[in-house]
């Protein structure tokens, strides 16, 4: 089929996601969960938000273990949650996502070239994060079709760059876990990765 210049699809939100899965062995669960959203456009405007759960499986009660998402648009961040995050494969199990806490988080900004290393920092009531991804991998571009999506109502564009490592510090402290290959539609990839310019249109 040829390709046509124009998608015919409508386009929900468009934007960036980069994400941090961490592990402590590779066969093991996860147990952080880390998913950041810098919205250009969508259907509740602007905005980010930054689904942080340290007790995936948990409650999230314990102070240095919360399940919180900090943003500066909570009618989008939990839209976000509801039609997208839930349907993420990392956060199915993950019950602590209904129950997340939704914090405000404010002054959200980056640092890094995006080739060697790559920073998203912002800060909350608690203090600063800072969520580093270095060292980064070559990039790749993905065009997932509709039935293959996380969804499976929507067509994913995104540019990825998979990173090796991260760095991690919430109001000074580290978190659990660290990256750990993956298979991403057949290509070997990482449960750490940066995905700009991404954009979800439903078909």
């Amino acid at each position: 089929m040829d390709r046509t210049p124009i998608n015919p699809g409508s386009v929900e939100w468009s934007g960036e996601n980069p994400g941090m899965y961490l592990k402590e062995t590779a066969d093991g669960p996860f147990v952080t969960l880390i998913s950041f959203f810098r919205v250009v456009m969508s259907p509740h405007g602007r905005g980010h938000a930054a689904f942080v759960l340290l007790d995936p499986h948990g409650d999230g009660k314990a102070p240095e273990k919360p399940n919180v998402c900090y943003t500066d648009n909570e009618v989008l961040a939990r839209y976000l949650k509801d039609e997208f995050v839930s349907k993420f494969g990392a956060f199915k199990g993950a019950s602590a996502l209904n129950a997340c806490r939704f914090e405000k988080g404010r002054e959200f900004g980056t640092a890094g070239n995006a080739q060697a290393t790559y920073t998203e920092r912002f800060k909350t009531d608690q203090g600063e994060v800072n969520l580093t991804w270095e060292p980064l991998g070559d990039a790749f571009y993905v065009e997932m079709p509709k039935e293959k999506s996380a969804t499976g109502q929507h067509e994913m564009f995104s540019l990825f760059l998979n990173a090796s490592g991260v760095k991690v510090s919430i109001a000074g402290r580290g978190v659990a876990g660290k990256p750990f290959p993956r298979d991403f539609s057949g290509k070997a990839s990482s449960t750490a990765f940066l995905a700009f310019s991404e954009t979800w249109v439903r078909r």
